[in-house]
């Protein structure tokens, strides 16, 4: 499985550990989501970020529905199913998307592929970002209701 990480808050007042963990996962602005694999390293980054981020399981249909709606090239050109076929082993958006939930491949594999989505903000809004998620906020762990907050920012 894997993991989509969505940032929910801003820089102000972030403490450099959290900073430079939220730049590894290349989560620099608000609204920018990665998709990382399901291990052990990665829920140890999660944890210390979770007050500024939100995360759950992506699904295979969301994940080819984020990646054709908000996945950029270098120069800021869209992923295509033709892009693909002429590029990577891959003949679809939806090919790709079942490799990254079964971390057989991730973006950066991809040859000029940014591996990061910048998404809009949610319809609606977020539930609140200064609470988790369990108690009605919009940070943290989500599980499977991450792929209704995705299709609320595509």
């Amino acid at each position: 499985m894997a993991y989509a990480i969505i940032r929910v808050r801003g820089q102000a007042d972030v403490s450099y550990d959290i900073s430079h963990t939220m730049d590894l996962l290349n989560l620099t602005k608000v609204n920018h989501c990665v998709i990382v694999p399901e291990n052990d390293v990665t829920k140890g980054m999660l944890q210390k970020v979770k007050d500024y981020c939100t995360w759950g399981l992506v699904d295979g249909e969301t994940l080819a529905a984020m990646i054709r709606a908000r996945g950029r090239l270098a120069g800021d050109r869209e992923i295509t199913d033709d892009y693909l076929k002429e590029n990577t082993e891959f003949a679809s958006v939806d090919e790709l998307a079942k490799a990254m939930i079964e971390n057989d491949c991730r973006m950066r594999d991809i040859a000029a592929a940014k591996p990061v989505f910048r998404l809009h903000p949610p319809a609606k809004g977020y539930e609140g970002i200064k609470r988790p998620y369990s108690t009605g906020g919009a940070l943290g762990y989500r599980a499977e209701a991450i792929n209704d907050l995705i299709k609320r920012m595509l």
